[in-house]
């Protein structure tokens, strides 16, 4: 427990470690309470031929899961960066996903797969995906698409880290974009619907003023 301690005590502030606990169950919530709300009978097909023109990348799969690395690695370079940022950005990330959760309820989306033949790792690592990861009721919008877009919208502007930073996370948000794209686990709207319900919670939270509200929440004015 103490080296628990001690590592969060290294990179994590106090008044970011509940705000991001609360991102983190949030996003269960959004991602699976849909799937036990929403009958199948309800779907809708969102492939176009733009979709179903571009290639199976089987090696993509790895940016994918990679994915899951920036978020946690950007969230928590966000939160160290500044209390208002900390609380400005995951305002918005939460009234995001409570905009994409209303969406899941009211359009649940699905996409059909192919039978992938498993002839490496990559392949083995797509069909695992495949298995575990089933594209029904919450694909519009990009869960993946919408987090890794606040990571380089977040990363703007950082006082703590250098101005190449949020290139290198555009760089691989823009990676994570093709990534579900070629791996048939998203058509392109769900992209687009990502990015702007992105930029919708930011703004909800910037007009509204959230992040003062978490600021009462989630941490006392003298906590560091």
């Amino acid at each position: 427990m103490n080296a628990i301690r001690k590592l969060l005590d290294k990179y994590i502030p106090k008044y970011a470690r509940l705000p991001l606990l609360t991102v983190l169950i949030f996003n269960f919530i959004v991602y699976y309470s849909p799937k036990l709300l929403v009958s199948a009978e309800r779907l809708h097909y969102l492939r176009t031929d733009f979709d179903d023109s571009l290639p199976l990348v089987p090696a993509f799969i790895f940016i994918y899961v990679l994915a899951f690395l920036q978020w946690g690695f950007g969230y928590i370079i966000i939160a160290r960066d500044s209390r208002e940022r900390c609380y400005r950005i995951l305002t918005g990330e939460l009234i995001a996903k409570t905009i994409t959760w209303a969406i899941f309820l009211i359009y649940p989306t699905a996409i059909r797969h192919e039978p992938v033949e498993v002839t490496g790792l990559a392949t083995w690592s797509l069909a695992f995906v495949y298995a575990a990861d089933i594209p029904t009721i919450n694909l519009f919008p990009s869960l993946h698409c919408l987090e890794s877009w606040l990571c380089f919208r977040g990363a703007l502007g950082l006082r703590r880290m250098p101005r190449w930073y949020a290139w290198l996370q555009l760089g691989f948000t823009l990676l994570v974009f093709a990534s579900v794209l070629l791996v048939k686990q998203h058509v392109w709207p769900d992209i687009l619907g990502g990015v702007a319900v992105a930029e919708l919670g930011l703004l909800l939270s910037r007009l509204f003023h959230a992040d003062r509200l978490a600021q009462k929440l989630f941490s006392p004015r003298s906590s560091s």
